[in-house]
């Protein structure tokens, strides 16, 4: 559980949730980091990591960080609705979600930031809708394609890495039923969180309690349903990088299993106008150095938008 001193405000204030419908009736459970409207700096549509939630965000958590924040999780988990089509759950259905959540928001045009398969959607969001895109803040991701680019430190061609994890995902599929109950009970706390630094998947977090929570609402989820949501969106081809026009920054972990900082670089040095980071992280860059990263965040939006 957070913990607070008398007067400070918890995490769970800091947070509005509401619900929206996409287009095609799916109900999303959307959320903004200024539910009084007090913030005062740009609005960025947050194109969270698959599954995740707000608590992997300590920075934007803060009442001060500058940056107002809309977003939403994922369909099936957090919240949200499945939709009717179980197949609908893709980076085509993401980028509608998106965009019905900036609708809602009275958002016509922002900076998009990407977590993850996120960084897929934001990618997504800017080819198909360039009107509503202002510049993109990727973390920790690549625009398509993303099983190839996994496992990057062991530094295997992109065949075998997306054969390797795509059959691990339909293995965890296929085996999530019986895995669910046991991953939705795991005692995930200070502790935990700790192991887990050491492991080199997570390295040390700046804030454990805010971290354990977002760990045990990634395991709420329940697993075969994650993974057909990984195995859907890992059919995402690489988005064409020459239709970009607006500016471009990639914030790196050069120990990410998940999405390789290699394949990061290439991206950004394919860009007219992009910026490369890499800092020494795991995929969890945000939750290991969230003040290095939202500075990163707030001097980006500072050049593209005038902050």
């Amino acid at each position: 559980m957070e913990k607070t001193t008398p007067g400070q405000v918890t995490a769970d204030e800091r947070l509005r949730f509401v619900d929206v419908l996409s287009d095609d009736g799916t109900r999303i459970r959307a959320w903004t980091n200024d539910p009084d409207g007090t913030i005062e700096g740009p609005t960025v549509l947050l194109c969270n990591g698959l599954g995740t939630s707000p608590w992997a965000w300590p920075a934007l958590l803060d009442p001060d960080c500058g940056v107002r924040v809309v977003s939403w999780n994922h369909r099936g988990t957090g919240g949200s609705s499945r939709p009717v089509d179980a197949s609908r759950v893709g980076i085509t259905e993401f980028v509608e979600d998106g965009l019905s959540v900036m609708d809602h928001f009275g958002v016509d045009r922002a900076v998009l930031m990407g977590w993850s398969m996120g960084v897929n959607t934001m990618f997504e969001l800017a080819l198909r809708h360039p009107e509503r895109v202002s510049g993109l803040f990727a973390v920790c991701g690549v625009p398509g394609n993303t099983f190839a680019t996994m496992l990057g430190p062991f530094h295997l061609p992109h065949w075998v890495a997306r054969l390797t994890t795509v059959n691990l995902s339909r293995a965890m599929r296929l085996g999530g039923r019986a895995l669910t109950p046991i991953a939705s009970r795991l005692p995930v706390g200070r502790r935990a969180v700790a192991v887990l630094g050491h492991t080199g998947f997570m390295l040390k977090q700046a804030d454990p309690d805010l971290s354990a929570r977002a760990i045990k609402a990634l395991l709420e989820v329940p697993m075969e349903w994650y993974f057909h949501l990984a195995l859907t969106t890992s059919e995402h081809a690489r988005v064409s990088l020459s239709a970009i026009t607006v500016p471009a920054f990639f914030v790196a972990g050069s120990h990410d299993v998940l999405a390789g900082a290699r394949d990061m670089a290439s991206a950004a040095a394919r860009m007219k106008e992009a910026t490369y980071v890499e800092l020494r992280a795991s995929h969890f860059v945000q939750m290991e150095h969230p003040d290095v990263v939202h500075q990163l965040l707030v001097e980006f939006l500072e050049t593209t938008v005038g902050g």
